[in-house]
């Protein structure tokens, strides 16, 4: 009988040992896949002109610093792109960069607009539809121009409300109100949020993913890769500050360890 329990015992602790081993390999062959796969720079921006803010990026620095990203081979992606590479559905370039604004203010339209296309790079511009064409917001003619030069209009809810302080139907409600208002007047299905302040949850994700969007872009800073969580998306934010182009080389150039090594994020 006690040859019997202690046999017993010993074949519990084989299998444990063994399926502990098993786990180690898949979550090495997982740290493997992402340190492998592809590291995709997102770039965080707000405003493109001379005023002296730190949403501010003064406009011959964003012409400096798109030229930089051209001169270093970087290759500007969709949002849509970034998704189906990260699904393995198509191959990115070695260095792909997704540049992106939020709020949509009229001097994406005058300033950044106009050096993007110079550069030949492509551009995603998350907006709040209840402020187009007011104050200092762009035009609904202004969105459809740059759309047609490589320019991606997503959406950054629809009053740029603090999602976390809402009720669930109100979150819903800016999350989808923003989404169908976008796709009835840009005539194209809008499938990607930019988180206002970039302040999210995991409930507030779900909600997301609920009323259709395919992934959601935060201001954690980082490289986007197989680790990431879609709807909890990396971002560098680019701002104005006293050495402004040295910071962004220096943000841009950056890497996390452990997004060199491929470690897991949480």
């Amino acid at each position: 009988m006690i040859k019997k329990i202690f046999a017993g015992i010993f074949l519990l602790a084989v299998v444990f040992l063994v399926g502990n081993e098993i786990d180690k390999r898949l979550s090495a062959q997982t740290i493997q896949e992402i340190a492998d796969g592809p590291k995709i720079l997102v770039l965080n921006y707000h405003q493109v002109n001379n005023n002296f803010s730190p949403l501010a990026v003064p406009v011959t620095a964003f012409a400096d610093q798109m030229h930089y990203l051209v001169e270093s081979g970087y290759v500007s992606i969709t949002p849509s792109e970034l998704a189906d590479g990260l699904a393995g559905e198509i191959t990115l370039p070695e260095k792909p960069v997704l540049i992106t604004f939020d709020d949509g203010y009229i001097d994406n339209y005058t300033n950044a607009f106009p050096i993007l296309k110079a550069q030949g790079l492509r551009a995603t511009i998350f907006v709040i539809p209840s402020s187009i064409g007011s104050g200092n917001y762009m035009s609904w003619e202004n969105l459809k121009e740059m759309e047609k030069n490589g320019i991606t209009i997503q959406s950054h809810t629809m009053h740029h409300a603090k999602l976390e302080e809402l009720p669930d139907d109100e979150i819903r409600k800016e999350l989808l109100d923003s989404k169908n208002l976008l796709e009835e007047q840009l005539g194209h299905t809008v499938e990607f949020l930019a988180y206002p302040t970039g302040t999210y949850n995991l409930h507030i994700a779900g909600i997301a993913h609920d009323v259709g969007y395919k992934a959601a872009f935060t201001v954690k800073y980082g490289n986007v890769d197989l680790g990431s969580n879609m709807y909890a998306l990396e971002r560098v934010p680019i701002f104005q500050t006293e050495s402004t182009m040295k910071n962004f080389f220096e943000r841009v150039e950056y890497r996390q360890s452990f997004e060199e090594f491929g470690w897991i994020k949480k």
